[in-house]
């Protein structure tokens, strides 16, 4: 899609390879998303940090086919280059053994950094990344210079506390759940209610946050947004694996809204490409917007049937 809008984005996190049993494929949520946003035409820049290994070279020169700025992947020979093991189920479901302390855990703060998300429309951050002290007080500095900011909660313990959580979410303008992260952090802030839609509210108003998505697998995603709930129930696909739907999700999700499109055609379109994304193998399948609009009328005309 060409960026006729000429919005630019910021990711800022871990960059790492997903190493599976018989596989290894590059990843971490922060990339997969700035993968997926300059696919639908928002010029993104990835931040973060990498070790001066094989690895590294490889993930950089995976960013130069992608066409995707490696300008701001500091390289370090302190540390290695991130690796995660990734664990898929009979299900196709994903666990993770991120392997800790990693290169992407040390990015330290520049003034190209500062200027590159002050002049971003968007800057997309996860709560992996403060699990250091060096990466969680570079994020702290680059949020106070963003213009709009989008929190992907991606919790994985035993990786963050209660304290950081709430300190995301208040600084952040957007935030995206699943389902299992809006039970347990309503559960931590002590909620009274039971529903989706009162738990969203409530931690809305906790952390003073208008917009928040939360995903609910192949049941699709509900947005809260302007005071009003969005649905999708989900596009049915056999699953392969689940790594990186989400954040497919949230890039489709966030690149659509910043451009203009209504709440609910944004949910939609995000929904399926979510959906698409987990019935293939690893996180960044190429998928045209022709193959996403024909999966969606095909499946929308079984849901009216």
């Amino acid at each position: 899609m060409e960026n006729k809008n000429n919005f630019k984005a910021v990711c800022f996190g871990e960059v790492l390879w997903d190493v599976f049993p018989s596989h290894k494929k590059i990843g971490g949520a922060p990339l997969n998303v700035a993968l997926r946003m300059n696919s639908l035409g928002v010029a993104t820049t990835i931040i973060s940090r990498i070790g001066k290994d094989e690895d590294g070279d490889n993930l950089l020169s995976f960013l130069k086919e992608q066409n995707v700025s490696s300008d701001s992947i500091q390289v370090g020979e302190d540390y290695k280059t991130g690796v995660v093991n990734v664990m898929i189920n009979e299900k196709g479901n994903a666990s993770y053994d991120i392997l800790y302390p990693s290169s992407w855990d040390k990015i330290t703060l520049t003034n190209e950094m500062i200027e590159k998300v002050s002049e971003s429309d968007v800057f997309i951050f996860g709560s992996l990344i403060c699990r250091d002290e060096i990466s969680r007080s570079t994020l702290y500095a680059l949020l106070d210079k963003a213009k709009y900011k989008v929190f992907d909660a991606n919790l994985r313990a035993p990786y963050y506390t209660t304290e950081v959580l709430v300190e995301l979410m208040s600084k952040a303008d957007f935030i995206k759940l699943n389902d299992e992260e809006l039970w347990e952090i309503s559960r931590k802030l002590e909620s009274p209610y039971n529903s989706f839609e009162q738990n969203i509210k409530f931690i809305a108003e906790k952390t003073n946050t208008k917009q928040i998505c939360v995903t609910k697998g192949a049941f699709g995603a509900v947005l809260y947004c302007k005071d009003k709930f969005y649905y999708n129930s989900g596009y049915f696909i056999k699953v392969v694996d689940t790594v990186g739907a989400g954040d497919s999700f949230l890039a489709t999700l966030t690149a659509r809204l910043l451009k203009g499109k209504s709440p609910q055609k944004s949910l939609n379109y995000a929904c399926a490409i979510g959906a698409l994304v987990a019935g293939q193998e690893g996180a960044n399948p190429k998928i045209s917007d022709i193959e996403i609009r024909k999966y969606m009328m095909l499946k929308d005309k079984k849901i009216e049937k």
